[in-house]
């Protein structure tokens, strides 16, 4: 097949579409924002205010709320709570069991951007090309 046939995602031996197939940027993105939006309001309510405005630890709980979620959700259902809105899903290209050492590497990588930002082939970050995982859709 030539390049011109080819579709994101037929190398790693996912389907073109549907259920399995990598999720598109909109999704992702979308679910990125629902996880921040989330995270953010959470931090609020457990910490007041000025996690939006004052310095010192507070300045950081909304990265770590974010974390705990991300990580946490992640390992037990295999995606954040954005990406399951967004009815995306984290999986291991080997079909093995995402695992939570690779759900918190994942995360821990994504709160660091660079990794998340670089892109290589097939729609995949740094992070994902590391720990040999995918973002695909649920449905």
């Amino acid at each position: 097949m030539s390049d011109a046939e080819s579709y994101p995602g037929q190398t790693l031996g996912l389907p073109e579409s549907g259920r399995g197939s990598l999720a598109s940027w909109r999704a992702r993105i979308a679910a990125l924002l629902v996880d921040w939006g989330a995270s953010m309001a959470l931090a609020v309510f457990a910490f007041g205010v000025g996690v939006l405005r004052d310095g010192g630890w507070r300045s950081w709980m909304i990265l770590a709320v974010f974390f705990v979620q991300k990580a946490v959700l992640t390992g037990l259902a295999g995606g954040s709570f954005g990406q399951i809105l967004a009815k995306v899903a984290v999986v291991r290209l080997d079909g093995g069991k995402l695992g939570w050492w690779r759900a918190i590497a994942r995360t821990a990588m994504v709160c660091v951007v660079v990794p998340a930002v670089v892109i290589g082939a097939e729609r995949r970050g740094l992070n994902d090309l590391v720990l040999g995982t995918a973002v695909v859709r649920r449905r």
